[in-house]
């Protein structure tokens, strides 16, 4: 029994007999235990108030009145004394009363066949038809003594119920069964829309819709499902479009060397030619060297599953050794730099935090034109760090600066046509900022230059990897 519709029948069947024979041994104990010598007491009065009504009315005829009496629903075992009983009412199942009780019986003892009864394992002993199954006394009657033994006639008097209570039980069944085999297709039905969705996310095929208007723990399964189908989507297809731009990144500057390289091969080059071209090669390897570490670096970020390495150090120091790393480049560009850096220690993983600086400094240098002006500052707020980079170059357009962070974004603009970039620095940026609960907001205006602004917390302790 594999499948769980199967098991939900098993084992709702399998609960429905426990209950009843649990039930069943309740009752019996009860019966046992209570309802057996009630039961006698009870038959006991009956049988003596016949007796007394006989007794005070000697002028009756004894055979038209225990007649009388086995017609409204009793067995009645009348015994003279001589020992010669007279049946009044249906016959018994089964004639067992022995001699000794019929003999004691009428030596004057009262007779509890009901209560003594041997236990058996079944309160159906209540419905056993045999004449020890009853009560008896003695008494007088024109002059004479006899013994009356009496039980119901549970025929007579539960026949009709009988077949009402077992049709019910026997309805009742049916459309419980009924009942709970519908009830198990639809909470079984979801579980196999589940179960279809999962193989065809499998196949990659992650277009599925499930119901998830249920309000129950199946329903919130759904959602989650959906939530996690779509999610899949989604990445499948950052995952696709990443492989696209990172392949097209890495196609252009190889087949730039490559055809620099068959140009270089040929030997009527002149020297100025082969320098030029040995140039082009070198920078579309340094280009190619680039984009592969920033690749490694992303990589590293995504696949990131533990809680980063943090620690306590000089955000000033570090930002300052940044700053003192590309002053080459300032002069040789005549860019004048203006730094404002506080001394604010911080908590953080230092080898990311440096790779930020790096990509924002080298973004502003890269789109500030000769002659053109940085400024840098580090402050400390209340809530933590606050870094900003502000340049005057050339500046970006409204519509482009929502996809800044974007991997491989870059912006298609004439301004920008001689400024070669991998497109990935700026993700850096956000995705490491990210990781430390921190933010970077973006300002610009076209021709008059951007301003990035980081926001750090002071105090970071741990790192979300799905931030």
């Amino acid at each position: 029994m594999r499948s769980l519709y199967g098991k939900f029948l098993f084992f709702t069947l399998s609960i429905m007999l426990s209950s009843a024979l649990l039930s069943f041994l309740v009752v019996n104990t009860y019966y046992h235990q209570q309802l057996k010598e009630q039961n006698d007491t009870k038959n006991m009065n009956i049988v003596k108030n016949i007796i007394h009504f006989i007794e005070k009315n000697e002028h009756i005829d004894l055979d038209d009145f225990l007649t009388t009496e086995a017609s409204v629903g009793y067995k009645l075992i009348l015994v003279d004394e001589k020992g010669q009983a007279t049946l009044y009412g249906d016959a018994f199942r089964e004639n067992n009363l022995s001699d000794e009780v019929i003999k004691n019986v009428l030596l004057g003892k009262e007779y509890h066949g009901m209560r003594d009864l041997p236990k058996e394992t079944f309160f159906t002993g209540f419905f056993s038809d045999e004449t020890a199954n009853t009560v008896g006394t003695p008494f007088q009657f024109d002059g004479k003594t006899y013994g009356l033994f009496l039980r119901p006639d549970i025929k007579l008097l539960f026949t009709e119920i009988h077949y009402l209570l077992a049709g019910m039980f026997v309805f009742m069944a049916i459309i419980s069964l009924i009942a709970m085999l519908f009830v198990a297709r639809k909470l079984i039905q979801p579980i196999s829309e589940l179960t279809i969705a999962t193989k065809k996310i499998g196949a990659e095929q992650f277009s599925v819709t499930l119901p998830t208007s249920r309000g129950d723990e199946i329903g919130e399964l759904a959602i989650s499902f959906q939530k996690m189908a779509n999610q899949l989507q989604e990445s499948d297809q950052l995952r696709k479009r990443f492989i696209n731009d990172v392949s097209h990144d890495f196609q252009t500057p190889l087949q730039n060397i490559k055809g620099y390289a068959a140009l270089v091969a040929n030997n009527e080059l002149s020297s100025e030619k082969l320098h030029q071209y040995a140039r082009i090669i070198q920078a579309e390897t340094e280009r190619l060297s680039v984009l592969t570490k920033q690749l490694l670096l992303l990589t590293s970020l995504d696949s990131l599953t533990e809680q980063m390495d943090v620690e306590l150090f000089s955000v000033s120091s570090q930002l300052t050794e940044v700053l003192q790393r590309y002053r080459w480049l300032m002069v040789d560009k005549n860019i004048s730099l203006t730094a404002e850096i506080d001394d604010i220690t911080m908590c953080g993983n230092q080898a990311y935090i440096e790779k930020v600086w790096e990509n924002l400094l080298s973004n502003a240098l890269k789109y500030t034109t000769t002659g053109g002006m940085i400024d840098i500052t580090l402050t400390e707020s209340s809530n933590g760090v606050i870094a900003t980079f502000k340049d005057n170059g050339i500046g970006i357009h409204k519509n482009n600066i929502p996809h800044l962070f974007e991997r491989f974004f870059r912006v298609d603009d004439a301004r920008h046509a001689e400024i070669e970039g991998t497109g990935l620095g700026l993700a850096i940026v956000h995705q490491i900022v990210s990781l430390h609960s921190g933010k970077i907001d973006v300002t610009s205006i076209i021709g008059k230059g951007t301003t990035f602004t980081v926001y750090l917390p002071k105090k970071f302790q741990n790192a979300d990897p799905s931030a």
